[in-house]
């Protein structure tokens, strides 16, 4: 082990003697190697910014029927239950889910009708978009979320008061309820673009009850009484866990023969696209590497030829065969760690350079171009294992260097 460590000593010293060859050897790989890094930076970095940006709107995970059923509480209860289910509430008829929001008096009062949705605590929208709002019924009163169309529309903002009113025909008498609503947030554009206020679901059903000519006793609306049984829902709102639990969800109501909306195209779309560009900087890998390692070894063994006598004479000092080996062997892994260094350099300057050219299309941390320290540890491990094949043909062929014919040249 002596001698190695010596004869690792004595290659570096020749490496640093031959520095021209050397440096040249290290831009050669560093020119390979540095596009091979930007070029799996721009892949890794893009799809990992288009799949989060998936995975941070819940639009991607939401899943509804297509068309209308009849749910029980007890077949919600256990969606709800499933381990791959984020959040699920029921929906009434959509004819009934409308309302008439007023705001302000007088010459100033503003009226807007507004399509009504189901919220509670947990709610993947309002959690991403609003993460501090609040959606719970009160007796009389219950709070609101409202979309940025609907809040502009109305002049509303939150803490704002607004009042709804619900309307109906019964017994061939047009009649009205009304309940006072507080609006707790507003829902920022890209979160819903539709007239639309979010509030809880004892108020969605309050309403299609009393369009239904029944009594509402919880916000005092007259009528008949229901009756006996259990509610039954035309739809739901649902909201897988992951992404992946979307295309494993609707192949789960497939086979319930449900049809659902989903947007698990468009999540396929980005893992497709991953995939096929995945093959591809595979196959520039493949064809890089065996031309770096045909060149490395080309190299090293010239190396050894231009060197037999004072490896030769090396050997005659005592230095044993796996010592002399060891000479090219160092220095092409040497020759790999430099390279790979010095590449990893130029990527970090263009990264900056594209990540700076498309920041006003990047989001908080989002990069165009990024590696992580895994990449190039094994971009460092690949390009050592390649300049270690590469210096093998050239560490035999020193091994076979015979000492005598050295001394007869000499």
């Amino acid at each position: 082990m002596r001698l190695i460590c010596r004869a690792c000593v004595l290659a570096w010293r020749d490496y640093l003697h031959e520095r021209l060859l050397s440096a040249c050897a290290v831009l050669s790989l560093a020119a390979v190697l540095a596009p091979l890094l930007v070029l799996y930076g721009v892949k890794f970095g893009v799809l990992t910014t288009m799949t989060d940006r998936l995975r941070n709107d819940p639009r991607n995970l939401e899943i509804s029927p297509v068309a209308g059923g009849r749910y029980t509480p007890e077949f919600l209860a256990n969606l709800a239950d499933r381990s791959d289910v984020a959040f699920v509430l029921p929906r009434t008829r959509a004819i009934s889910a409308t309302m008439e929001l007023a705001a302000g008096e007088g010459l100033r009062r503003r009226v807007l009708n507004v399509s009504l949705e189901p919220t509670a605590t947990g709610d993947p929208l309002l959690a991403r978009h609003l993460p501090t709002a609040t959606v719970a019924p009160e007796n009389r009163s219950a709070s609101v979320v409202l979309s940025a169309s609907a809040a502009r529309k109305l002049r509303l903002r939150p803490g704002d008061a607004v009042h709804g009113r619900v309307e109906r025909t019964f017994q061939g008498t047009p009649q009205s309820a009304g309940v006072p609503l507080t609006v707790t947030a507003v829902l920022p554009l890209e979160a819903e673009q539709k007239d639309v206020a979010f509030v809880p679901l004892p108020l969605l059903e309050a309403t299609e009850d009393y369009r239904d000519g029944r009594s509402a006793p919880a916000f005092g609306w007259p009528g008949e009484a229901r009756p006996d049984g259990p509610r039954l829902y035309p739809s739901f709102r649902l909201y897988a866990r992951t992404l992946e639990d979307v295309a494993a969800l609707r192949r789960v109501f497939t086979r319930q023969g449900l049809e659902v909306y989903t947007r698990a195209e468009e999540i396929a779309a980005v893992t497709n696209l991953d995939t096929s560009l995945t093959v591809i900087f595979g196959l520039i890998v493949a064809a890089a590497g065996i031309g770096f390692l045909a060149s490395t070894a080309g190299n090293a063994l010239a190396g050894v030829r231009r060197k037999e006598k004072y490896l030769g004479i090396i050997r005659l000092t005592g230095y044993s065969t796996p010592a002399i080996m060891a000479f090219p062997l160092f220095q092409s892994l040497l020759t790999g760690a430099l390279g790979t260094a010095l590449a990893a350099g130029l990527y970090l300057g263009a990264a900056a350079i594209i990540d700076h050219l498309f920041a006003a299309d990047l989001q908080g941390v989002e990069h165009i171009c990024l590696l992580l320290p895994r990449h190039f540890a094994a971009a460092l491990g690949l390009v050592l294992l390649l300049s270690l094949t590469a210096g093998v043909q050239p560490a035999f062929r020193a091994a076979r260097i015979d000492p005598s014919e050295v001394v007869k040249d000499v």
